[in-house]
């Protein structure tokens, strides 16, 4: 990545319904740079997606929580991934090292209805059991656009 990449980046990620000959007027270059620049970044698995963000709150679901499952040894993680991901309130899942083996973000639409979640995950006869963190508040939401501009090189003088 370079640049022109983060600045391309930069613009779609602020305002991802910009059209590409906008973007071009904005950042100063021309319209098939931008739109090769895309082209490029999506082709190098750097954007993974041009779809709407949604917001848990907003559709229903306020309570986010973290579980650190325990995967019964010689179950694998994949039984228990096709599990989760069959259950829409699991928003992501990552197999962690550390005290647990898989950590999931789940929402629910109140802390009565994470119990309902949590029994949901735990039918998969492969997790031994799961402890459960709510969160609070969100301090710093899902980001990488920051990441992506600390990725670029600087351009030598």
């Amino acid at each position: 990545m370079d640049q022109i990449d983060s600045k391309v980046i930069d613009i779609f990620a602020s305002e991802p319904r910009l059209g590409v000959l906008e973007a071009s007027r904005r950042l100063g270059i021309a319209r098939g740079t931008v739109q090769a620049r895309l082209d490029k970044l999506v082709a190098a698995g750097v954007i993974t997606g041009w779809g709407p963000d949604l917001s848990p709150e907003a559709i229903g679901y306020p309570v986010t929580a973290f579980l650190t499952l325990e995967i019964r040894q010689g179950a694998g993680h994949d039984a228990v991934a096709e599990h989760l991901a069959g259950i829409p309130e699991v928003l992501e899942a990552y197999t962690i090292t550390g005290a647990g083996d898989m950590w999931a973000r789940v929402v629910a639409r109140s802390n009565a209805d994470l119990q309902r979640v949590i029994d949901l995950v735990l039918t998969e006869p492969g997790i031994d059991r799961s402890t459960t963190v709510i969160a609070l508040a969100t301090q710093i939401p899902y980001r990488v656009v920051p990441l992506a501009r600390a990725s670029v090189e600087p351009t030598p003088a």
